[in-house]
């Protein structure tokens, strides 16, 4: 019987508790995000986020209607140039206590010939059973240029 409760306490001890696998996915979505903004900057926006969407993703569009599947956002986005001048960066992750689905806020930048722009951005991730990450939705919004102190 001692045995039997010397394993148990023993696993139990290192089994990881639900807060920890949402830290830990939190923290693997925040390096996720960052990883496909440095994609972004080298090989252009369009193609760094076909690589990292999920097929059923759901991409909002300003004034129209969202692009619905990784299908149709490939269809939507031919033809149209892509730019490596666009960055972003999180400023916070959260995760589900399974550790399959979370999501990223940030700051993103856009620099023209002409014009900076700026704004925020949301991102949904979902956990694929690989142990990649990949979103789910991802839109944004303008804003001011950031005040400097």
């Amino acid at each position: 019987m001692k045995n039997v409760l010397f394993v148990l306490l023993l696993f139990s001890a290192c089994t990881p508790k639900p807060k920890d696998i949402s830290k830990q996915a939190a923290a693997e979505i925040i390096k996720t995000d960052i990883a496909m903004n440095d994609m972004a900057v080298k090989e252009g926006f369009h193609i760094t986020l076909l690589q990292f969407a999920d097929d059923s993703l759901v991409k909002p569009q300003d004034g129209e209607y969202p692009v619905i599947g990784k299908t149709a956002l490939e269809k939507y986005w031919s033809g149209k140039p892509d730019t490596k001048a666009i960055s972003w960066s999180p400023f916070k992750a959260e995760a589900a206590q399974s550790g399959d689905l979370g999501y990223s806020l940030g700051n993103w930048k856009f620099v023209t010939k002409d014009s900076t722009y700026f704004g925020n951005y949301y991102t949904i991730w979902k956990k694929h059973t690989d142990g990649s990450w990949k979103f789910v939705v991802d839109g944004g919004n303008n804003t001011p240029a950031p005040v400097k102190n």
